[in-house]
């Protein structure tokens, strides 16, 4: 991909290698760097202006961000850091170790470092950890003229000028004004007479993955931030919530594989890290299987005399995972978008229940026909499976809807009710109920 840069690189024409770089975007630029060796990571980086090697900074990896913060000096550290968005700044932060963390705050401007440690002070999983403290307010009672003087006064400093909030005198968020509102208006047209009153916000100590959805949900920029007083101290970015909505999915993904979530990627993760994040689960799933095991050894006089019985216990196990798993997958998804509230609770457990017996009852045909162009096939074994897999159907569609909602209900992650546990539970649940049907009909 970078063949070119790279071979300017082995060549040491710098000069080239610059009028090349600094057209490209700061995010191929740093996967650039990552391609060279330690070495000329750092004269190359050096080479960038400051504004793009600020941005180039901010889109490296952690252990390469570490790596140069370590080598630079503290003039350097600081030339970049002046040129930082604040949130940019504490991301990078939170990812440091103590001792860089304290070169990085000694480093910034008094202002900088107080707004860095309002940021830091919020919990880790609120809106006021993501938000940036860089914005431009404006107050009703300017005019249109006053308020692009004020935009091109503090605007490069800002990290969105798009949308400003206004405020009253005590900085109580009052509305929100765009720039092309702002330019299709005339000039002496007062910002209180153009402004949108009712404005959508997220407190500071609302859940981030809230204010990310609000994002998808209205199509916003940015989104106010404010305290328990409804005064205006920051704004959350479409970057900073695609980041978020990126993390969450990342985190739900492997909490319904069974996984405990890990924050570095699948190859920078050491090989005993992940086996700790997977070992409990294993552990825990396969004690709860074991359930399956006493079921059957219960039942043992039942397939001693009817042998074909077993054959026929993996394909239902097999089944009942399947639409568990569908289920399951499908509510934690409505659950995620907010298109289930805890109150559909029974209008979601009837529609599964439908479902389940539509398909149940396909699957039993099948299956019926199946059984009985088979030798050994009989109309009582055929009707025996074809209960069977309706009941499964009906109870692992009803437990994959379920339990969810009752995660959700419990102010758990829904997520970690997925596929795994859902299909442990329903192995034992569905062999449960075959070899009692087969018992009761067969007479065995």
């Amino acid at each position: 991909m970078f063949e070119k840069e790279l071979e300017l690189i082995e060549k040491k024409d710098y000069t080239q290698l610059l009028s090349v770089i600094r057209d490209m975007n700061p995010v191929d630029i740093a996967n650039l760097l990552s391609e060279l060796p330690e070495n000329k990571q750092l004269p190359v980086f050096r080479m960038l202006p400051k504004d793009i090697a600020a941005e180039v900074f901010v889109e490296m990896e952690t252990e390469m961000q570490e790596l140069l913060i370590r080598i630079f000096t503290d003039a350097e550290l600081h030339s970049y850091l002046e040129e930082l968005y604040v949130d940019d700044a504490v991301d990078i932060i939170e990812e440091m170790p103590a001792n860089v963390v304290r070169r990085i705050l000694r480093l910034c401007d008094p202002h900088t470092r107080e707004q860095i440690n309002q940021i830091l002070r919020y919990p880790k999983d609120s809106a006021g950890s993501i938000m940036t403290t860089e914005f431009v307010g404006l107050r009703a009672d300017m005019t249109v003229f006053e308020a692009f003087a004020r935009i091109r006064k503090i605007g490069i400093d800002k990290e969105t000028i798009y949308t400003c909030f206004v405020t009253d005198s005590n900085l109580h968020l009052v509305g929100v004004v765009t720039v092309k509102e702002m330019i299709l208006a005339g000039k002496d047209i007062v910002i209180g007479d153009i402004m949108h009153k009712h404005v959508v916000f997220v407190k500071t100590t609302d859940d981030k993955e809230e204010a990310a959805m609000c994002f998808d949900k209205y199509d916003f920029m940015a989104i106010p931030v404010v305290d328990q007083e409804n005064r205006l101290v920051g704004i959350v970015t479409y970057d900073d919530a695609i980041d978020v909505l990126q993390e969450e999915n990342t985190e739900d993904i492997m909490k319904m594989a069974a996984i405990t979530p890990e924050d570095d990627s699948y190859l920078r993760t050491p090989v005993w890290k992940h086996a700790k994040s997977r070992i409990l689960w294993l552990m825990l799933l396969m004690i709860s299987s074991t359930f399956t095991g006493m079921i059957l050894t219960h039942y043992e006089a039942a397939f001693v005399s009817l042998p074909v019985l077993v054959s026929f216990v993996p394909m239902l196990m097999g089944t009942g995972g399947n639409c568990g798993s569908q289920s399951a997958t499908m509510v934690i998804r409505g659950l995620a978008l907010d298109e289930i509230e805890n109150r559909d609770f029974l209008k979601v457990l009837f529609k599964e229940f439908r479902i389940a017996l539509m398909v149940g009852s396909a699957l039993a045909i099948v299956n019926t026909v199946r059984i009985m162009l088979m030798p050994e096939g009989t109309l009582a074994l055929a009707t025996v499976l074809g209960i069977s897999i309706i009941a499964t159907a009906v109870l692992a569609k009803s437990l994959g809807c379920c339990l969810p909602m009752l995660a959700r209900k419990l102010k758990l992650d829904p997520a970690i009710m997925a596929s795994p546990l859902i299909t442990t539970i329903v192995d034992a649940c569905s062999v449960l109920l075959y070899f009692s049907i087969a018992v009761a009909i067969l007479k065995i």
